[in-house]
């Protein structure tokens, strides 16, 4: 979390006051959790679940500081149900008030060789796809390195964050399926609103657009879903508030020159106040293209930048592989479709000038986690073109 530092004095352009008090002027002011009281209702609740439901329950507390896997000691069957209502938060800074929630926090893993997964709200139900114990970790700082969780950049540097989460842990005897027992239970008014939220979630979470797939060690959202553009061509929607995905299609294309990265989209709201190239302010939208030799670049809409500039991203973890390029700038347009492309070789050689010999992906980005602002766009007719006449199409 150097990079936070180091940010955090750059910062200084505004002044410190002057940023803060820009950036509390963007955040939702939802209130922390009675974490007392969250428990007590809770523990209260489960007094009135039939036995015949739950076999065992149990708080599990994760400090920030303690990286990252946590043995919960509920030991699951294969095809046992088990539900998280989690609480709390994980502060990158308390001074600028910047934190995240369980819903992007808490990651999860059965067995010790198991994959992560997540939910998508502060609440979250599976099924356990093999034997094993469930254990539970708060993810921050840094990455998954693998699919098994282990930890990637920024391993050593739990200890310059703060706060931390507490879970509780349903877990349903073999053979039960909670859903239906917490959408009835969530329709008493006496029912603690954690529970009646799981119920909500189980009732419907959006589709994901069909092809694409949340890069898993970022983990899935509810951000995107298909929609259709004005004249009838297919789109997608995409909608953030203090959260963070990344929808990802393969596009396997060489990278020589003439290749261009076409797409139509339109930007309603962007979810920064601040220009975005330093970590407490680095939210926005974007189009991105993948490279077959791990480099990215990601073309957004700024809030201040000048169009045309271009920087490394500020979060550690990508620093070193992703690249930003401002296409648009303020206001202007806002909630109007727009044609844009890209000389993908062209920007690759001037941007990143390494070995990359092919585009094997696109992603859509959207980021709200630092200002936890909101940001609205929609895309469509995405494709990647090469001057032999070929187009893959993407959307």
């Amino acid at each position: 979390m150097r990079q936070l530092l180091t940010d955090l004095r750059v910062a200084g352009r505004l002044g410190a006051r002057t940023l803060a008090r820009r950036l509390r002027g963007s955040f939702d002011e939802s209130p922390a959790t009675d974490l007392a009281t969250w428990r007590t209702e809770l523990e209260r609740w489960v007094g009135t679940v039939p036995a015949a439901l739950i076999e065992e329950h149990r708080f599990v507390e994760l400090p920030a500081t303690r990286p990252p896997w946590t043995g919960t000691g509920l030991h699951l069957a294969q095809g046992q149900a088990l539900t998280w209502l989690a609480t709390g938060r994980v502060y990158l800074s308390r001074a600028l008030d910047i934190w995240v929630e369980p819903s992007f926090q808490l990651w999860g893993r059965v067995g010790d060789h198991g994959e992560v997964f997540r939910g998508t709200r502060t609440t979250h139900s599976f099924v356990a796809r093999h034997a094993g114990e469930l254990h539970m970790a708060s993810y921050f700082p840094g990455e998954w390195s693998t699919p098994e969780g282990a930890v990637g950049s920024g391993a050593g540097d739990y200890h310059t964050v703060s706060g931390g989460m507490t879970a509780l842990l349903l877990k349903w005897r073999n053979g039960i399926d909670p859903t239906k027992w917490l959408v009835d239970a969530a329709r008493r008014p006496d029912t603690p609103a954690p529970v009646k939220a799981e119920a909500e979630r189980l009732g419907g979470v959006p589709e994901k657009p069909a092809g694409w797939d949340y890069l898993w060690y970022v983990g899935p959202s509810e951000i995107y879903r298909p929609c259709n553009a004005p004249d009838g061509r297919p789109a997608i929607c995409c909608e953030t508030r203090g959260d963070a995905a990344i929808l990802r299609r393969p596009a396997s294309t060489p990278l020589v020159p003439g290749t261009v990265l076409h797409w139509q989209w339109r930007v309603t709201r962007l979810p920064a106040s601040l220009r975005e190239d330093s970590m407490p302010s680095h939210d926005y939208l974007s189009i991105a293209a993948e490279f077959d030799d791990g480099q990215d670049i990601s073309y957004h809409w700024s809030t201040e930048l000048p169009a045309g500039t271009v920087y490394r991203c500020p979060l550690p973890a990508w620093k070193d592989k992703e690249t930003h390029v401002v296409v648009r700038s303020g206001q202007a347009n806002l909630g109007c479709w727009l044609d844009e492309q890209r000389d993908l070789y062209e920007d690759y050689r001037r941007i990143i000038g390494g070995p990359a010999r092919s585009v094997v992906g696109v992603w859509l980005i959207a980021i709200s986690l630092f200002q936890r602002g909101r940001g609205q766009c929609e895309y469509s007719a995405i494709e990647i073109s090469s001057p032999d006449g070929r187009r893959v199409a993407v959307l």
